[in-house]
């Protein structure tokens, strides 16, 4: 079972691992959403993570497919049980809307249509899932206590912004009184990633990039991509079964490097890669909760285990080699 924690600077009481839901609603239908989420339940999760533009990719359904699968599932629970975060502010591809949608009046129509969908009167961590460096970070932040004292959103965080925005967020914040962003979700994990194939993929800031100082000040990271994509327990399969575009992202001497060090985990834990590579995050000295995409039963199980595996601060700095 899912061990819980209190989310830093906030009163959220979250699993260990949040469940990343971009496919439900598309790839999986109602009746598959529900039962992985009723799955994850089960096992102790209560941390969920989805977006507004969630599905928006995919021509022929409703706007906001993945928040509209978790409020349908939702109807059916306490909704005390469980701790939704959603996102907004991304560019609108239904609309063809590309610009950097991170203004007060964005926020607020996106921020409506989340509540909708999700079916709910308050979202527990809502992530601005990018930003617009051209917009002046003060009335993006009033903007958000305003929806928070309002009553729509408990707590906020930062998705896909580089350290200094977030610092000067955070200094605004400061300056009239607030502890701004609860929480970051940055892209973070044990594959060292190829940037040009990580922009190619639409990824934002690594967590290298500079978010070890903020990590450090408190604020809790919350990873996507966490499992790599999966790189590691496919290129035990050799790496000509890997798909182009994640060799376009983690194909290098530094991940073939970390590799070995964690089939060597793996074989001294008795565990799975997926394990280890998971591991690496959970195991982390300062508060990491891992966003894990997995859509089918027994990856949700083999997944979860891997919290119960602690390595050691030696065995963290051993994955950390270089090519």
């Amino acid at each position: 079972m899912l061990p819980k924690l209190t989310l830093n600077n906030t009163d959220l009481v979250v699993s260990a691992l949040c469940y990343g839901t971009n496919a439900l609603g598309t790839a999986y239908d109602q009746a598959a959403s529900s039962a992985l989420l009723d799955h994850f339940a089960a096992l102790g999760g209560n941390f969920i993570d989805t977006a507004r533009s969630y599905g928006d990719w995919v021509p022929g359904i409703p706007v906001g497919a993945s928040e509209r699968a978790i409020g349908t599932w939702l109807k059916g629970k306490n909704r005390a049980d469980f701790v939704i975060a959603t996102k907004g502010g991304m560019v609108d591809m239904r609309k063809g809307d590309w610009r950097p949608r991170v203004t007060p009046e964005d926020i607020a129509s996106d921020l409506a249509e989340s509540l909708e969908h999700l079916g709910v009167a308050s979202i527990d961590l809502y992530w601005l899932h990018s930003d617009n460096p051209q917009v002046p970070v003060g009335p993006v932040i009033d903007a958000l206590i305003a929806h928070q004292k309002a009553g729509k959103i408990r707590y906020f965080g930062a998705s896909n912004w580089s350290p200094a925005r977030i610092e000067e967020a955070q200094a605004y914040a400061a300056s009239v009184g607030h502890k701004g962003f609860a929480a970051i979700q940055p892209f973070w994990g044990l594959a060292v990633p190829n940037p040009e194939g990580a922009a190619a993929a639409g990824y934002g800031f690594y967590y290298a990039d500079g978010l070890q100082k903020l990590h450090a000040s408190g604020l809790t990271i919350i990873p996507y991509s966490g499992q790599s994509r999966g790189f590691f327990s496919k290129l035990a399969d050799g790496e000509d079964g890997i798909r182009d575009d994640v060799k376009a992202m983690f194909l290098n001497n530094t991940n073939r490097a970390r590799f070995v060090v964690v089939q060597k985990l793996a074989a001294q834990h008795g565990v799975s890669i997926n394990e280890v590579v998971l591991a690496y995050l959970t195991s982390q000295p300062l508060q990491t909760i891992p966003i894990i995409g997995a859509f089918r039963v027994d990856q949700l199980e083999e997944t979860v285990k891997a919290v119960a595996l602690k390595l050691t601060a030696d065995e963290l700095k051993s994955l950390e080699v270089t090519a």
